[in-house]
């Protein structure tokens, strides 16, 4: 990906700022779009702008006029039973998670399209959508929608550009950490999956660079769980 134009929105924290560091590391010119500039600023190789991915249109004025990679990164985790969920918190969820993937990919499809390689576009949609659990109602929502949009754009968009997703279970991130806030609380999360392990930020993101790459030229529309065994296996012991 040596000299490649590639945005990551929400790449300040988590998966996103590991994903960055792998692509500054490999050579690519990387622009890091959030609210926050956070860790990203202290990257080399790596430009922030800011852009709240809630409130309208990426602005473009500090990009390149030819990119060929988009990763989205934002996320919620808004755990709650259904009849504490009010309707904002679904909106919200939906805002966030797909609208504002929508708005990047609408705001960077004409660069994307001038790429004489091709783009990708990477995104990330969550275990809870294939495999369903209690209190993931919002999020999974929105991420399932995430996973349609995958689809369709990945077929309106090809044979230019790639579209495809990432869909972890629980991972090691600020987002997380809640959930993750004492040892029996990971304890119990790691013996919930099949590799008795919660995913780490590195993983995610050395999968999100291999979308990304051209060694990946061959995938497009897809869903990749990256998951620790939760959505396909079951260990019977």
């Amino acid at each position: 990906m040596k000299d490649q134009n590639i945005v990551v929105i929400g790449g300040t924290s988590g998966i996103g700022l590991a994903l960055c560091r792998m692509l500054t590391e490999s050579g690519a010119r990387v622009f890091v779009g959030s609210r926050t500039a956070m860790e990203a600023e202290k990257l080399p190789g790596a430009e922030y702008f800011p852009w709240d991915a809630g409130q309208g249109d990426m602005p473009l004025d500090t990009l390149p006029e030819t990119v060929q990679g988009l990763v989205y990164c934002p996320g919620t985790i808004r755990l709650r039973p259904i009849s504490r969920l009010t309707d904002n918190d679904f909106l919200e969820d939906f805002n966030i998670n797909v609208m504002g993937a929508v708005r990047a990919v609408r705001s960077l499809l004409t660069r994307m399209k001038k790429s004489s390689s091709g783009g990708s576009v990477v995104l990330f949609s969550t275990v809870a959508v294939q495999t369903g659990m209690p209190f993931h109602a919002s999020v999974a929502s929105a991420k399932g929608a995430i996973e349609g949009l995958t689809r369709a754009l990945s077929a309106e968009l090809a044979p230019r550009i790639r579209v495809n997703a990432i869909a972890p279970s629980l991972t090691d991130t600020p987002l997380a950490a809640q959930l993750l806030s004492s040892e029996d609380k990971r304890k119990a999360a790691e013996e919930r999956h099949p590799m008795k392990q919660v995913g780490s930020a590195e993983q995610m993101a050395h999968t999100a660079a291999y979308l990304l790459d051209e060694r990946s030229g061959w995938i497009t529309g897809q869903i990749l769980h990256v998951d620790g065994g939760m959505s396909a296996v079951r260990t019977f012991r």
